[in-house]
């Protein structure tokens, strides 16, 4: 699949899909809440395995009970619908 850079209105589209995600400083982004640290480690390390399974590496900022996934696709320079697919994919592991 080629990837394409979406538009503002295409990303407002997608965003209506994805519940909690947001863009910051370019980046499709959302923060997760953990009963506990280590709970969030578990669930970063599950993000990273799947991400990296689709080749697509977001950012992964763990802190106490707190974990913030950012993501977009440096070879369009913006938000691709590979970011999206993402989001999906990572909210699942939570499903």
């Amino acid at each position: 699949m080629a990837r394409k850079r979406l538009d503002s209105e295409q990303i407002d589209e997608h965003l209506k899909l994805v519940v909690g995600w947001t863009i910051e400083a370019g980046k499709l982004t959302k923060t997760y809440e953990f009963g506990s640290y280590s709970a969030g480690v578990v669930f970063a390390a599950a993000v990273a395995y799947r991400a990296d399974k689709m080749d697509h590496h977001p950012d992964l900022t763990i802190g106490y009970r707190k974990v913030k996934v950012a993501v977009n696709t440096h070879d369009v320079g913006g938000i691709s619908q590979l970011d999206f697919d993402l989001a999906r994919e990572v909210d699942g592991l939570l499903s």
